[in-house]
């Protein structure tokens, strides 16, 4: 088996730094490759939770001025990974989120701060750093988007290149005065380029010069090339049809695993679900319902914004909690959807509960004590929450879109159901789908049953983690 050097690119990665999905598809994903033989380092930005969490840390290079400041590249390790870290405080150093200042805005230099990620990136594929020589590079989202441009205009031969969309929605624009700050050359900026609609497009530029393109789930790859769903991009990867793929997320089992779940109040598994009713009753407790085993208990771990279909759940809210449903909802997002829920929850007290923020603990015993998880997004390039669901017993509601058509099967449609699915994405449509999923819970076989199907499923990243390996080789010899 030909050895394969792989350098992951990403602006965040889980445990270290996390705000969505990325993080955890960075992070578990080169773990998984290593039993395919894929050697994988992980470039990253220095933020001051990444530079805090670093082992054994030793400086590989350092740069005088790179883009804007003195800088060092760092290797060093966190737990499995392999790590490469732009240790620049003038770039990274600072409060927040890896995106935005504590008060939630975007850092007005953010352009700047992932060019400079990407021409790392590109300049470790050109070969200049010869503590770690790639034979691919894989991008992850739009910023890292520049580095296959970089590559292209340094007229030099270089690490071949993948490209992995998690979410068209996000596509890194900036205004094309900062080309030249950005470092690259004045016929760079052209319609075959990196413009985009009169700007600098990162993710554009990495659709239009990667080798390869990826996306997170196989019906994603085919909703991103319809005018509706491609985000001012369809026709560019229309173009590109041949070499985009979708490969499905997988989750870190060792993460999500309710036989080990430090998480929950009591362990249980397929073949023991009896530590379920612990979870559901410490989850009520958690958000102030009504100590009811038998109620049905709807679970939502989500952004509260109008991709995520919160507006649509806020609307079927009435009719859900009106059939005697239980509901708790774990996010953040839309402040005007946050008011709506809250107000719900008051309404309803004993029935309804929201938390806003983020609580991993809480996401996992949300997964462990509901009955059923709704995620009704209007689009979804894979979701994890699903995935999750499967692993605890959750049964899944979800829409018919994206990695959510994917990943679960209906009761309906299939011989191995595991869920339920509903579309097109209405309030009417939802509130069907979770009556459904009600009556089900009525008998107690059936439901058992869609239990079993779910956590027997392979939600890991072995199978992804094989497709991966498979695409680095065919490009990389």
């Amino acid at each position: 088996m030909t050895s394969i050097r792989v350098l992951s690119v990403a602006s965040e990665l889980y445990p270290i730094v996390k705000t969505g999905g990325l993080a955890d598809v960075a992070g578990a994903l080169p773990i998984a490759l290593k039993s395919e033989g894929i050697e994988v380092r992980s470039l990253v930005p220095g933020y001051p939770a990444v530079v805090d969490r670093l082992e054994a840390a030793e400086q590989v290079l350092e740069w005088p001025l790179f883009f804007g400041g003195a800088t060092r590249l760092l290797r060093a390790s966190c737990g499995e990974l392999d790590l490469l870290v732009i240790d620049a405080p003038h770039l990274f150093g600072r409060p927040g989120n890896p995106y935005t200042s504590p008060d939630g805005i975007d850092w007005p230099d953010n352009g700047l701060r992932f060019a400079a990620l990407a021409r790392m990136a590109a300049d470790i594929g050109l070969g200049d750093v010869p503590a770690f020589v790639p034979h691919v590079l894989h991008l992850h989202d739009w910023q890292a988007g520049l580095a296959p441009a970089y590559l292209h205009y340094s007229n030099r031969q270089h690490a071949r290149t993948v490209m992995t969309v998690h979410n068209l929605a996000y596509q890194g624009k900036f205004p094309p005065a900062l080309l030249g700050e950005f470092g690259l050359p004045p016929e760079a900026y052209a319609t075959e380029g990196v413009e985009y609609y009169g700007t600098i497009g990162f993710l554009k530029a990495g659709l239009q010069f990667a080798d390869r393109i990826t996306t997170v789930s196989p019906t994603y790859a085919k909703e991103i090339q319809s005018e509706e769903g491609g985000m001012g991009l369809a026709g560019l990867l229309r173009a590109r049809a041949r070499d985009l793929t979708g490969i499905l997320n997988g989750v870190d089992v060792t993460v999500w695993d309710p036989a080990t779940d430090q998480n929950l109040p009591v362990h249980f598994s397929a073949s023991d679900l009896t530590g379920r009713a612990a979870a559901k009753a410490a989850l009520q407790q958690r958000f102030g319902l009504k100590p009811l085993p038998d109620a049905f208990l709807l679970g939502v771990i989500s952004r509260i914004t109008w991709q995520k279909g919160l507006d649509i759940l806020l609307e079927a809210l009435p009719t859900i909690l009106g059939e005697g449903i239980q509901l708790v909802l774990l996010g953040t997002g839309d402040t005007s959807l946050e008011i709506g829920f809250r107000s719900a929850s008051e309404a309803t007290a004993g029935q309804c509960g929201v938390v806003t923020g983020y609580d991993e603990a809480l996401a996992h015993l949300i997964q462990a004590g509901s009955d059923a998880l709704v995620v009704p997004s209007r689009f979804e390039p894979c979701g994890l929450t699903q995935l999750c669901a499967l692993r605890y017993g959750a049964i899944p509601i979800v829409s018919r879109v994206g990695g959510l058509e994917d990943s679960i099967s209906d009761l309906d449609d299939d011989a191995v159901p595991t869920g339920f699915k509903f579309g097109p994405v209405t309030a009417d449509n939802l509130a069907r789908a979770t009556g459904r999923a009600h009556a089900a819970f009525r008998q107690t076989p059936l439901w058992r049953q869609l239990q079993a199907n779910g956590m027997g499923r392979d939600v890991s990243w072995r199978g992804p983690a094989s497709r991966y390996a498979e695409l680095y080789r065919e490009i990389a010899t």
